[in-house]
C-alpha cells in the first residue's frame, strides 16, 4: 500500500525560553461536550472549540484564542463582529480542505453538499474523529481519520494535527489548485492591512513578496492590546513537494498548500510551469501532519527561526 506523507509544523519556540520556563511542560486539558461541538480548556483557559454541525460544509476549530484570551481568528461568518470584514464566507476559523477532489470543491463550499462530514468521535484525549469527504452525489470519496492533541506551555497554545486520508468508494484525484490546503483566517487586526507582517525563511516580507513562493517556513506576526502575537509554520523536508508553496494573503488568509504549484508558477511567470496532482487509488492513503502554535509576548528573530528549522528538519 502506498503512503504519502506531508508534514507541516508550527514550532513551539521552547528553545527560545529560559530553562525554568521550558520545564513547565503541558498543562491540564479539560474538555466540555456541547451540542455538535467540543470545547477545549487548557490550564483553565478557554482555547478553542471543535465544531461539527451537519449544517457546516466542514468541521472547524473556532474561535482560537491566545493564552490571554485574544481571538486570533476572524468571527465572520459564525460570530460576526461589528466592523470586521465579510469576504470569503468559506474562510471559517482553522480548517483542512481542498478545492478540487474529483471535481468537487470542498474548499469553497459554505453549506453541504459537498461536505466533509463528522461521522464519529473515536477518542476525546487526544481528540480522534472519523470523517467522510462526501460528493454532491452522496459518494464517499475519502475517509479521514483526524487526530488533534491540544497543549499549553508558557505563552503558547498548540494543536498537534494529523489527518490520514484514504480513498474510499473510488480513486481520489487532488487536482493542482491554489484553493487549499491547511488554513486559518486570522482576525482583521492580525492581517497585513492592519498590524500583521508575513516573513518567510528567505527574509522576504509582505504578501507581495511571499505569496505563491516556496519557503521552508512562514511567519505572521502582529500586535494587539500592547502585545506581540503571531503564528509561524515550518515545512518538514520529508514533506510532499517540499518546500511547500504559500497562500499568504494580506487580507488574512494564511494557508500552506503543496498542491497549488501550477497556479503559483504561472503567476510568477516561470517559463514552463508544471502542475502537480495527487492521485490515490482505492485503499491508498495520504498522511498530513501539522503542529499549530499561537504565541504571544515572545521575541522571535529570523536567526531564531532558522535555528529552530534546522533542529526540526534533522528529526
Amino acid at each position: 500500500m502506498k503512503v504519502l506523507i506531508i508534514t507541516i509544523v508550527i514550532v513551539s519556540f521552547s528553545l527560545l525560553l529560559p530553562a525554568q520556563q521550558t520545564l513547565e511542560g503541558a498543562q491540564k486539558l479539560a474538555l466540555r461536550q456541547g451540542e455538535n461541538k467540543i470545547d477545549f480548556y487548557l490550564n483553565d483557559m478557554y482555547f478553542t472549540s471543535y465544531l461539527h454541525s451537519s449544517e457546516l460544509a466542514k468541521p472547524v476549530l473556532f474561535p482560537i484564542h491566545t493564552p490571554s484570551g485574544i481571538p486570533v481568528t476572524r468571527g465572520y461568518p459564525l460570530e460576526p463582529v461589528n466592523g470586521e470584514s465579510t469576504d470569503h464566507p468559506h474562510h471559517t476559523g482553522l480548517w483542512f480542505s481542498f478545492g478540487d477532489v474529483n471535481g468537487e470543491d470542498f474548499w469553497g463550499a459554505t453549506s453541504p453538499p459537498p461536505q466533509i462530514k463528522h461521522i464519529e468521535t473515536i477518542t476525546e484525549e487526544p481528540l480522534k474523529v472519523r470523517l467522510a469527504w462526501i460528493s454532491k452525489s452522496g459518494k464517499t470519496i475519502l475517509e479521514e481519520l483526524r487526530t488533534m492533541r491540544f497543549s499549553y506551555q508558557h505563552h503558547k497554545f498548540s494543536i498537534d494535527f494529523t489527518s490520514e486520508l484514504t480513498a474510499k468508494d473510488t480513486s481520489a484525484l487532488f487536482t493542482d489548485t491554489k484553493e487549499g490546503f491547511f488554513a486559518i483566517r486570522v482576525a482583521d487586526w492580525l492581517n497585513e492591512e492592519h498590524s500583521g507582517t508575513y516573513t518567510n525563511a528567505q527574509g522576504l516580507q509582505k504578501e507581495t513578496n511571499v505569496w505563491g513562493k516556496r519557503s521552508e517556513w512562514m511567519q505572521l506576526e502582529g500586535h494587539k492590546n500592547g502585545k506581540t502575537i503571531g503564528i509561524v509554520i515550518f515545512n518538514h523536508p520529508e514533506s510532499f513537494n517540499y518546500p511547500t508553496y504559500w497562500m499568504a494573503r494580506g487580507y488574512g488568509l494564511f494557508s500552506a498548500n503543496p498542491l497549488g504549484q501550477r497556479t503559483y508558477q504561472e503567476f510568477h511567470k516561470l517559463r514552463e510551469p508544471k502542475g502537480i496532482d495527487l492521485r490515490l487509488e482505492r485503499g491508498e492513503k495520504a498522511i498530513f501532519k501539522f503542529l499549530v502554535v499561537v504565541y504571544e509576548n515572545i521575541i522571535i528573530t529570523q536567526t531564531d527561526l532558522n535555528e529552530l528549522f534546522t533542529e526540526y528538519s534533522s528529526q
